[in-house]
C-alpha cells in the first residue's frame, strides 16, 4: 500500500507541475491548489521541491524518470536561495532542510552547504537574549512550537562551522521551548509570550489551537519531530526524553486509527474535524525517533505505531478514487479560526506524508 500511495503522490505532483508550472501552493480549496486564499505567512515553498527530491531518490538511478525528477527538484529549489537571508519568517528550516539539505546530501557540493549555513545564521538572528528564545514571525515577545522544526538548521550550521555562538543559540532556544511549551504530560502549547523588558515568561497562548491551554495536534507533532531532530544533533538526553513524552501523548490520546483531531481539547463535535497533516508529521517523526532511541523495544514500538498511522492515512484519506482532487492527502487543516485550508490538502501534510512513506519503504531496491 505504501508504494502504491507513493506512486499516487508522483502522479499528483506531475499534474500540479503541468497545470501550474513554477507555482508553490500552500493549501487546496475544494481540492484545487490554485486559488486566491489568504496565506497568513510565507513558509511552505520548500515542501513541493522537497517531495521532488524524495521521488528522484526513489526512482532507478540513471532512468529517464530519475533524471526528470532531479531536473524538476533543481528547478523548484534554486529560486529559494535568496530566502537564506529572509528575516521575516521563522521557517528557514522548512524551506531549506527539505530542499538544499537533500540536494547537498546527494552531491556534497560545497556551494549548497554554504546556502544552508547562511540560512542557519539568518535564523539565529531571531534570538532574543532576554527570554532565550527565537522569536516567531508574529512579534518580538512570541515563541512558537513550530520553531522546533526550524531550529535544526541552526544546529546544522553550528556543526558545520564550529561556531559556538550558533550552538549556544540553538541549545538555549530548545531548552526554553522545552520548559515553557511542553507540559508535564507531554502535551504542548502553540505559543509562549514573554515580557520583553525582563525576559520573564508570561503565559501560554495560541493562534491555531482551540485555547491557550489546549493541545493543538499539529503543534504536538512539530514538537515530537523537532525535539527528536535536536537530539540527533546534540545527543542531549533531555531532548530525547521530551520527544518521547510528546510521542507518548500522541499515542495515548489519538483515536485508535492514528488520525488526530485538529485539537485534542476542542469540544467533542469540533474534534470530529481531523488534521491528517498532524498525523503525517507524527508518523515521520516516530519513524525517526524509532531509529534514534537507544531502547530497541521502544524503537520497535514507535515504528509499529508509525506504520499503523500511515496505513490509516493511505486507506482512508489518500485521494485514490478522486481524480479531480489535486492533492495527495485529504483531511488536512491549516488555520481553523481563519477558515483556511480546513478539510483540504495542505502542502506540509503532503511533504511529511511522502517523507514518512519513503522512510517506511526503506532504501530503493530493498
Amino acid at each position: 500500500m505504501f508504494l502504491r500511495t507513493l506512486s499516487l503522490a508522483g502522479e499528483k505532483i506531475r499534474g500540479l507541475i503541468q497545470r501550474h508550472p513554477d507555482f508553490y501552493p500552500m493549501y487546496t480549496r475544494q481540492g484545487k491548489w490554485k486559488h486566491q486564499g489568504e496565506a497568513w505567512t510565507h513558509w511552505c515553498d520548500g515542501f513541493l521541491p522537497g517531495m521532488m527530491w524524495i521521488l528522484h531518490q526513489r526512482t532507478p538511478f540513471g532512468s529517464e524518470e530519475n533524471r526528470w525528477w532531479r531536473e524538476q527538484a533543481i528547478r523548484y529549489s534554486k529560486p529559494l536561495e535568496p530566502r537564506k537571508l529572509d528575516r521575516n519568517v521563522h521557517d528557514l528550516g522548512f524551506i531549506f532542510i527539505s530542499t538544499y539539505y537533500r540536494w547537498h546530501q546527494l552531491t556534497q557540493d560545497p556551494t549548497l552547504k554554504a546556502v544552508l549555513v547562511e540560512a542557519g545564521k539568518t535564523m539565529a538572528l531571531r534570538f532574543k537574549e532576554k527570554g532565550a528564545y527565537l522569536r516567531s514571525f508574529v512579534s518580538d515577545d512570541s515563541l512558537f512550537i513550530d520553531i522546533m522544526m526550524n531550529v535544526g538548521i541552526i544546529f546544522y550550521a553550528a556543526r558545520e562551522t564550529g561556531d559556538a555562538r550558533l550552538m549556544d543559540v540553538a541549545m538555549r532556544h530548545t531548552l526554553t521551548s522545552r520548559r515553557v511549551l511542553v507540559r508535564g504530560d507531554g502535551s504542548t502549547a502553540h505559543e509562549g509570550l514573554f515580557d520583553l523588558k525582563t525576559g520573564e515568561f508570561l503565559r501560554q497562548s495560541t493562534h491555531q489551537g482551540y485555547r491557550g491551554d489546549s493541545c493543538w495536534s499539529r503543534g504536538l507533532a512539530w514538537a515530537l519531530y523537532g525535539f527528536g531532530t535536536c537530539y540527533h544533533y546534540t545527543r542531549d538526553p533531555r531532548f530525547l526524553q521530551t520527544a518521547q513524552a510528546c510521542a507518548d501523548f500522541f499515542i495515548l490520546h489519538t483515536p485508535a486509527d492514528g488520525v488526530a483531531p485538529w485539537d485534542y481539547d476542542a469540544p467533542e463535535e469540533s474534534r470530529k474535524q481531523v488534521d491528517t497533516s498532524a498525523s503525517a508529521i507524527a508518523a515521520s517523526g516516530l519513524l525517526r525517533l524509532a531509529r534514534l532511541t537507544p531502547d530497541p523495544v521502544k524503537g520497535a514500538y514507535y515504528e509499529a505505531v508509525a506504520r499503523h498511522v500511515l496505513t490509516s492515512l493511505c486507506a482512508k484519506y489518500a485521494a485514490f478514487d478522486d481524480p479531480e482532487w489535486e492533492g495527495i492527502l485529504k483531511g488536512g487543516v491549516y488555520h481553523i479560526h481563519k477558515g483556511l485550508g480546513v478539510n483540504e490538502s495542505v502542502m506540509w501534510g503532503e511533504h511529511f506524508f511522502v517523507e514518512a512513506l519513503d522512510t517506511a519503504l526503506g532504501p530503493v531496491g530493498q
